[in-house]
């Protein structure tokens, strides 16, 4: 194997490892504090593992930060090594077929998108109970969470840009333009969600929540992480970005108010509201011409596009079922409370 140097920067930078909940993240966690190419145990299997369980989605998070800005002090050839890439695919099997057993039978993306348009009357999910009765400490612990994708809102989403093709591609391209500040590093999304962050008087490092946020928030992040780094799962990731871009506006509409209610800053009100009218937009944009445009072009990525809405459903209402159950209790929702 081709050693790369361990960079000063490799050294300080990047996110400390979590701590381990189970083998298969222990072992995960154990070798990338050894040089890369160590071999793993032999004896380490996925094959009967909870799919959504914390041991497996933490293992599974640690193997894709490494494609993302690694961990502090981790050698940057552990990103390829195959070893790891033995195991991952392991897991990735075991999550990814449980997601499609519980998404039910194929359908197609037009019926998975029109679904998202009808939100039921009696909906009391995150954000309509943190509008309507949330308190300080439940919308800081909601951020803590979310900052696990938040903090690099839109990353995941970039994998796709080069296997698109004419109006798929450039409608992706000017909607993730949108993501990224459109050429202002100030009005960056993960940027803002990190002004929303120290608003509410959080820790704003990359991944400072990760020990703290518990499997179904893993789940959700994984979820981007699996589509957006498979070239087979295209039509997923873009199904993903369908159902994120379709149901925001709504949501960070019900979070503006929320967060204006309780008294919070300014910050922490503005990144929801650049995203009421920017994925209002934005919405129109990914169903007309980056779904309309891939499956154009590809239709027989019809039913990937479906599940990727499904299966991006499926793990926000089970990661919201979990919120709102810890809530409800007047618990934390969190490993660990704030």
């Amino acid at each position: 194997m081709t050693s790369i140097r361990l960079t000063a920067h490799d050294r300080a930078n990047g996110a400390a490892l979590p701590q381990s909940r189970g083998e298969l993240s222990r072992t995960v966690r154990q070798a990338l504090t050894r040089p890369a190419g160590t071999p793993l145990p032999q004896r380490v299997t996925a094959a009967h593992a909870d799919p959504y369980g914390d041991d497996l989605q933490l293992a599974l998070y640690l193997c894709y930060e490494l494609h993302y800005r690694g961990f502090a002090g981790i050698a940057p050839e552990w990103e390829w090594e195959p070893g790891l890439l033995r195991l991952r695919a392991e897991m990735e099997h075991r999550f990814l077929s449980a997601l499609r057993a519980d998404t039910g039978p194929p359908r197609k993306a037009e019926e998975a998108l029109a679904d998202l348009l009808v939100e039921p009357t009696d909906a009391d999910g995150p954000s309509q109970f943190l509008k309507k009765k949330g308190e300080l400490w439940q919308f800081r612990e909601y951020a803590a969470h979310r900052s696990l994708y938040h903090l690099k809102e839109a990353d995941p989403h970039a994998w796709v840009i080069p296997r698109l093709t004419g109006r798929a591609k450039a409608a992706m391209v000017a909607v993730e333009y949108d993501e990224f500040g459109a050429g202002r590093s100030e009005r960056i999304h993960a940027q803002l969600f990190a002004d929303l962050m120290a608003d509410l008087e959080l820790d704003t490092a990359y991944g400072g929540y990760v020990d703290a946020a518990g499997a179904e928030m893993l789940t959700s992040v994984n979820l981007m992480s699996l589509f957006g780094l498979h070239r087979a799962l295209r039509g997923a990731l873009v199904g993903h970005f369908a159902a994120v871009e379709t149901t925001s506006s709504p949501g960070s509409r019900r979070l503006a108010q929320g967060l204006r209610r309780v008294g919070a800053g300014a910050a922490a009100v503005d990144f929801y509201a650049e995203h009421i009218e920017a994925d209002a937009v934005h919405e129109q944009i990914v169903r007309r011409d980056v779904v309309g445009g891939l499956l154009e072009v590809e239709p027989f990525l019809d039913e990937d596009v479906a599940f990727g809405v499904d299966a991006t459903e499926w793990t926000e209402n089970r990661l919201g079922n979990h919120l709102l159950t810890a809530w409800a209790e007047g618990r934390t929702s969190l490993r660990t409370p704030l």
